[in-house]
């Protein structure tokens, strides 16, 4: 697959997934872009481009956020909606999305992008650990504090979870 034929079939859910751990849909253009730019000078060397690159966005999310706290905006179904088509979404009803993104807001970093693997790109412990390269076990008990803290923080609804977990 070529990097033009990689970027034509994953640009849509890589920058949807951005939105969703940024919360800002500016801030995720940018770092897909940044992400996209190096991952097009290395391309021949990348053996699994889509985990590859979706590791990248999770490493850039994850140093923006440790260079510097900025204001978070809330991201409407509009916004999110004209990055991609919406994808059905099983665990929660469009009114509850903006509900979900502002309680995903307050979770630590590491927890949050373990819960949007998990939950929102449905992927298992084994590849969320390759991502955050960490141990499988690690990735469980993130996503088990998290949930917790979202529990604790009024989550009134029960998510249905849509993830392959091992």
């Amino acid at each position: 697959m070529t990097f033009e034929e990689f970027v034509a079939e994953r640009l849509d859910g890589l920058l949807r997934y951005a939105t969703v751990l940024t919360n800002d849909p500016h801030l995720a253009q940018d770092v897909v872009q940044d992400v996209l730019l190096r991952a097009q000078q290395r391309w021949d060397d990348i053996a699994a481009p889509p985990t590859y690159v979706r590791r990248m966005v999770t490493n850039e999310y994850l140093s923006w956020r440790r260079r510097a706290v900025r204001r978070m905006v809330s991201s409407s179904h509009d916004v999110l909606d004209a990055l991609g088509p919406p994808e059905p979404d099983p665990a929660a009803a469009y009114d509850e999305r903006d509900a979900m993104l502002g309680l995903l807001a307050t979770l630590p970093r590491k927890q949050r992008a373990a819960v949007v693997l998990r939950y929102y790109e449905n992927y298992s412990d084994s590849e969320i650990a390759a991502i955050l390269r960490c141990g499988a076990s690690t990735v469980r008990s993130q996503i088990s504090r998290a949930l917790t803290t979202l529990r604790e923080a009024g989550l009134k609804h029960t998510v249905v979870t849509t993830g392959a977990p091992e």
